[in-house]
């Protein structure tokens, strides 16, 4: 019976050191700094390595789909991480690290600010529990969506047909509302005062002139939409 109790301690032991080396074979992949090279989409940049970062645990309508806000959801994230800015790759270990496209899967912060939850606050971007895996701020994530929608922001203000689905991918539809149609907060007063002689509402979401029905009115600094390329301070003038 002893010599039975001394082998069952023995492997169980045995057991143990080899539960902790298989863990340690598997080292949690440290949080990194890096610099954007470019933005492809609302959703992922390419680094300065040539290495491709897909935004963990949210989505954007992809470009070339004529899916509502698609070219929107990539001039934020854009204006957020412009070339050359330097910024900080967090994993989530639970998580998959790499898509099968071979894209690094990371929460990117820049200057402190958490770009992937950004996006969401500002309706760009929606929650995609891809795989129905819940990563380490998907609580933080659920409740910037859930006040998007309420304020209408980005594409849940721009596009009739989006969905919320955070277990899928985004879907946005292929029509956008008119300017006029578009939900305005309160705060803002409605109308943007750089365009005193039409109602056109405050970024988010960003417009073209594709967007809005008035042509060739009167633009005022600083022009958050852009609208007048020409700086003659008349917009959308063709």
């Amino acid at each position: 019976m002893r010599l039975f109790s001394v082998g069952l301690a023995v492997f169980v032991s045995l057991s143990a050191l080899g539960a902790v080396s298989e863990t340690a074979a598997r080292p949690t992949p440290a949080i990194e700094r890096a610099r954007v090279a470019r933005v492809v989409d609302g959703d992922t940049i390419v680094l300065t390595s040539g290495a491709r970062v897909r935004l963990l645990q949210i989505d954007t309508p992809e470009p070339g789909t004529a899916e509502c806000y698609s070219r929107a959801a990539g001039r934020e994230l854009r204006r957020l991480l412009p070339v050359g800015a330097t910024v900080t790759l967090e994993p989530d270990p639970p998580l998959d690290l790499i898509d099968r496209y071979g894209r690094l899967l990371r929460y990117v912060h820049r200057n402190g600010l958490d770009v992937n939850l950004e996006l969401v606050r500002r309706g760009a971007a929606t929650v995609w529990f891809y795989g129905g895996e819940r990563g380490r701020y998907a609580g933080r994530l659920l409740g910037a969506a859930s006040v998007a929608r309420k304020l209408h922001k980005g594409l849940w203000g721009a596009c009739p047909g989006a969905v919320w689905n955070p277990f899928g991918p985004a879907t946005t539809g292929h029509g956008s509302r008119p300017a006029a149609a578009v939900p305005r907060p309160v705060a803002h007063g409605g109308c943007d005062p750089a365009y005193p002689t039409v109602c056109i509402p405050p970024p988010p979401p960003d417009l073209d002139c594709a967007d809005v029905p008035d042509r060739r009115f009167r633009v005022l600094p600083p022009d958050p939409h852009r609208f007048d390329g020409e700086g003659d301070g008349v917009g959308c003038e063709t």
